[in-house]
């Protein structure tokens, strides 16, 4: 293993702890990111502190301010904010242990890989997994990171743990804020029962490598075709939408061309994912 741990520390359950690594599940190296550039000489842009009433300031001059009220502040030093900051733990205590479907999929987050940190902790991080896994259990436990602090959801995943953030409630906004101005409506139940047909016809496996950002992939292209000295316009297509007069007609239309599209798919379809099926095991 060749990455930089996030954060490294102890898994507590109780009195049975053990030393562990924290790495980030995800990556984002692979986004196409813009530097501003000045047009002719093409040397990078420095951004340089202006005052709207003295013009440019130097950095020593500048200041950190909450806004409370329009144009209003509350000016705080970096002791002050040293004197609230929250050290790094260096321990994940499990507090308690829930089902997957309590925890609404509003809070899950960043997800994390939890591993032992070296021989020695093998043994006791495979006990605590393996009682996890036996409780089909989700744990949550806390860990001050970066000087914030931030709940833990841990789940069996393999050998190892899979650690994602949770949202605060604060950070949540209620669903009930965006829905309650819909309109109240009955559908029509026979138009339910041919959705429900176009929804049965679609079903299929998640694989994730189906799916592509096809605006990055057009960027990536056009980058690589300006460095040859070809230079020329990618774009790339949105899907038209249609405007449906007919709800009734749109449904059976698209469950008849459905009915064409699976029966012409499904077995290749089959092929495909037999053929890049994932080897390694999922927990």
């Amino acid at each position: 293993m060749t990455a930089r741990p996030t954060w490294q520390g102890h898994l507590r359950l109780s009195l049975v702890s053990c030393p562990v690594a924290l790495y980030t599940a995800t990556s984002r190296t692979g986004d196409v990111s813009f530097n501003m550039l000045h047009k002719t000489t093409h040397n990078r842009i420095r951004m340089v502190p202006t005052d709207p009433e003295i013009g440019p300031v130097e950095r020593s001059d500048i200041v950190k301010g909450y806004e409370i009220e329009k144009d209003r502040y509350v000016v705080v030093t970096p002791e002050e904010i040293d004197s609230v900051r929250l050290e790094s733990t260096r321990t994940i205590d499990i507090d308690k242990f829930v089902d997957a479907e309590e925890i609404d999929r509003l809070y899950w987050n960043d997800p994390y890989f939890l591993v032992p940190d070296g021989k020695v902790a093998v043994e006791a991080f495979t006990v605590i997994r393996e009682a996890m896994e036996k409780a089909g259990k989700i744990a949550l436990g806390r860990l001050v990171m970066h000087q914030r602090e931030r709940m833990l959801a841990l789940e069996p995943r393999g050998k190892g743990l899979v650690a994602y953030t949770l949202r605060t409630f604060d950070e949540v906004k209620a669903p009930e804020d965006f829905f309650e101005d819909i309109p109240a409506a009955k559908a029509d139940k026979d138009m339910i029962a041919i959705a429900a047909k176009i929804i049965e016809r679609q079903e299929g496996d998640f694989d994730p490598r189906e799916f592509k950002d096809h605006y990055e992939d057009a960027l990536r292209t056009l980058i690589k075709e300006k460095e040859m000295g070809a230079g020329r316009k990618v774009t790339v297509e949105e899907p038209q939408g249609a405007e449906v007069i007919d709800l009734m007609e749109a449904l059976r239309r698209s469950l008849a061309g459905d009915r064409g599209a699976a029966k012409a798919t499904k077995p290749a379809a089959k092929k495909a994912a037999a053929k890049h099926a994932p080897t390694k095991k999922r927990a």
